[in-house]
């Protein structure tokens, strides 16, 4: 199907779902026959945003149509499309929830909040009330009740950070996590009770729902309630997942009891799971808010677990947990505005550090995914996370020169160590003193409503299923978060990592993260995107990737988040590749003096778009006066098979 006509045509795959989206946009009816006829500004942008094409065709001498019209769009990948908000989750149940809420009169923050607890259901390896993670949102002033967080007014609306990681019980030493001979314990600090910190999921979801959300809480969680009481049917991937965790999760008999059949035999896709001790847990929360979760029975089944099993975590430890507000980090990009997390997510920042580095560069000129394209990201990669690892650290603990890591002078001063034509090893880089003092199993979720509001919120186990052992009981997972501290400076984490003194573990601290959730806005101050990614250390570059093909490369959001990406840290000194990386850009970063590792799919950036409202100026700088957006674009990655981008309505 195609619409429009005459000289201008649109076209493309998603033409025929289009035509109740594009209603809103045309300025005067259908675009006309005529052949001075254009399509309206906001069609336009419409048009760039989704991939589709606006073609003129040619015409014979006798002024006919061409024999053929191949209705082909500009590119290979498309958006979903909504005419008002819009979640895209790694999890299509629990994206389909966060759509519901949208529909139930429901913000971004409330969908987004009943969304992570569905996860907690539907994605047992990453989604989880047992860990913690980081939300920043954006509301206009008429959606965001008045409140003493620190909030950072950016065009019609205001922007909050939400820091809920989880901190080290006040019982823990460094020494425990090391064997006789100085060497860290990897069983110690991921696969045993020692290595759970304080969870902060519960608490962060619950305080930004009452604090920016519309409806009671009861509303917000009762899908996650009924997909744990009544069952849900098991997709591809966590049917795949659970048989591949079989060895971590049948070492406890409560993940054993929870997540497999009689006789241990794994859920085959389509089989119903039901998890009748979650759906408790979840009701007690529903009713009661986080004191549901830190203390009463879920609290003393926790604090039982760990007694018994040599835990560190008390019923102290858990009446004294708190989420955190944070004012996000602000940066500008090429005109955009980027607001971000900041420590101890060590997310945010690098990725300021990074688009302050490449900005200058001529990234369009050298092209998406080119050798010297790569090659320039690489080099600022590893220069960034250097000082990732040396400086960053909890914000309520050590000191860090964030003013500094984000100045011009020294993005200035990291561009001017970039070798643009040969690598620069990383035990080069790692002799330099820095210039100033001071499987990763996590999940994210995407959200924009009917009034623009956005929502980026990630949450972690760290590893897939965590530490792999249950609160007997209470239904969940928890997390083995403490491999995120430097547990002995100058060794390798989890995700090979190599960290200072200042992310060194200690009572009451909490781990630096690579959780990256990020907020794009227009430079009018409107909103544009929100997006995030799972990962471990990858996060940051996977956030990066996706930020420069949309705003650099002039890909839309789906082929932003579906281009292949790569991947360095720094250590090990290495570039990871995505399958899609043709071979003689290979041969030419190999030239360039760069080891290369082919691995697996990295991330799922699930992002979403903003469209701007109807009479708003056309492209992807356009300002909004409305209080309602143009709708929404959204994207699951399609790195994991059971994401999905659920529209509120299409």
């Amino acid at each position: 199907m195609a619409f429009g006509s005459g000289r201008f045509r649109v076209s493309g795959s998603l033409a025929r779902a289009l035509v109740l989206a594009l209603a809103p946009f045309w300025a005067v009816g259908p675009v006309h026959s005529s052949a001075q006829a254009a399509p309206t500004p906001a069609l336009v942008q419409l048009v760039s945003t989704t991939g589709l094409s606006i073609s003129s065709p040619s015409r014979s001498a006798s002024g006919s149509p061409p024999a053929t019209d191949l209705q082909e769009g500009a590119q290979r990948f498309h958006p979903i499309v909504s005419a008002g908000g819009m979640v895209a989750a790694q999890e299509a149940q629990a994206a389909g929830v966060g759509a519901s809420i949208l529909r139930q009169g429901g913000n971004a923050v409330d969908a987004a909040v009943a969304t992570c607890f569905a996860l907690a259901v539907t994605l047992p390896q990453a989604g989880n009330l047992g860990g913690g993670g980081f939300l920043v949102l954006w509301l206009p002033r008429s959606g965001a009740k008045q409140s003493r967080a620190p909030a950072v007014p950016i065009g019609r609306g205001q922007a909050v950070a939400l820091n809920f990681r989880e901190t080290a019980p006040m019982s823990v030493r460094p020494e425990l996590f090391l064997q006789a001979d100085g060497s860290v314990d990897r069983v110690k600090a991921t696969r045993s009770l020692l290595s759970t910190g304080v969870p902060g999921t519960v608490a962060g979801l619950t305080l930004a729902q009452a604090r920016y959300g519309r409806l009671p809480l009861k509303v917000v969680m009762a899908p996650a309630i009924q997909l744990a009481e009544r069952g849900f049917p098991v997709g591809v991937e966590l049917a795949a997942s659970l048989t591949a965790a079989a060895p971590l999760l049948k070492a406890d008999p409560n993940s054993r009891r929870l997540f497999f059949k009689s006789g241990g035999l794994p859920y085959r896709p389509g089989e119903i799971l039901r998890q009748g001790d979650l759906a408790r847990s979840l009701r007690r929360i529903a009713e009661q808010g986080a004191p549901g979760f830190y203390g009463g029975p879920v609290a003393r089944a926790l604090e039982g677990l760990m007694v018994q099993r040599g835990g560190l975590i008390r019923s102290a430890d858990l009446a004294a947990y708190r989420a955190r507000w944070q004012a996000p980090l602000q940066g500008r990009f090429r005109g955009y505005q980027v607001l971000t997390m900041p420590p101890p997510s060590g997310g945010g920042i690098t990725l300021l550090q990074l688009l302050n580095v490449l900005e200058p560069l001529k990234l369009e000129a050298t092209g998406a995914n080119s050798a010297a394209t790569i090659h320039r990201l690489v080099e600022a990669m590893n220069l960034a996370y250097r000082d990732r690892n040396r400086l960053l650290g909890d914000p309520d603990q050590v000191s860090m020169p964030l003013e500094q890591l984000q100045s011009s002078a020294y993005a200035n001063l990291q561009r001017s160590r970039l070798d643009l034509n040969r690598h620069r090893p990383a035990a080069q880089l790692e002799a330099d003193p820095t210039a100033l003092g001071g499987a990763p199993n996590t999940t994210h979720v995407s959200v924009a409503d009917r009034q623009g509001g956005l929502v980026a919120v990630t949450t972690t186990l760290n590893g897939a299923y965590g530490n792999g052992i249950s609160v007997p009981g209470a239904g969940f997972l928890l997390n083995n978060e403490l491999d995120d501290f430097s547990l002995k400076p100058g060794s390798a984490n989890g995700y090979g990592l190599v960290q200072g003194a200042v992310n060194a573990i200690a009572p009451g601290r909490r781990p630096l993260s690579s959780m990256t959730p990020t907020l794009v806005f227009r430079p009018s101050g409107e909103p544009l995107l929100a997006t995030g990614s799972p990962g471990g250390s990858r996060i940051i570059t996977t956030v990066l990737q996706v930020l420069l093909n949309r705003l650099v490369f002039g890909l839309n959001l789906a082929s932003s988040v579906a281009a292949p990406r790569i991947h360095s840290q720094l250590w090990p000194d290495q570039i990871s590749l995505e399958e899609g990386i043709s071979p003689d850009t290979r041969r030419l970063l190999e030239a360039m003096g760069h080891k290369l590792v082919p691995v697996p799919a990295m991330g799922s950036a699930n992002s979403v778009e903003v469209l701007p409202a109807k009479g708003a100026a056309s492209g992807p700088a356009a300002s909004s006066t409305r209080s309602r957006s143009g709708g929404s674009l959204g994207v699951a990655d399609p790195r994991r098979r059971d994401a999905a981008a659920v529209p509120e309505r299409p």
